[in-house]
């Protein structure tokens, strides 16, 4: 075995939030995922999306009662989190 080695890494925090924030594209990728898991579960699925202090956020809902009906009995939103990937 080798000599164990220290290595001290310094993280630049606004750089970090900046890109969790939306720079650098993520906020776009996180809206366009979020619009094809809605597409994917069917209709009555609503897309939010806000930008917080520290990052930006993206959720699916139900926004219909049919569409909270169709979660509930066959997990519409559920399963079509894959078209997300």
């Amino acid at each position: 075995m080798g000599a164990v080695v220290t290595v001290r890494v310094k993280v630049n925090r606004k750089s970090v939030v900046w890109y969790l924030k939306g720079g650098g594209g993520v906020a776009e990728d996180l809206k366009d995922r979020a619009s094809r898991i809605a597409a994917a579960a069917g209709e009555g699925m609503e897309v939010d999306y806000a930008v917080g202090r520290s990052r930006a956020r993206a959720s699916v809902r139900t926004a219909t009662f049919p569409a909270r009906k169709a979660e509930a009995k066959t997990r519409a939103l559920s399963r079509a989190l894959d078209a997300g990937r």
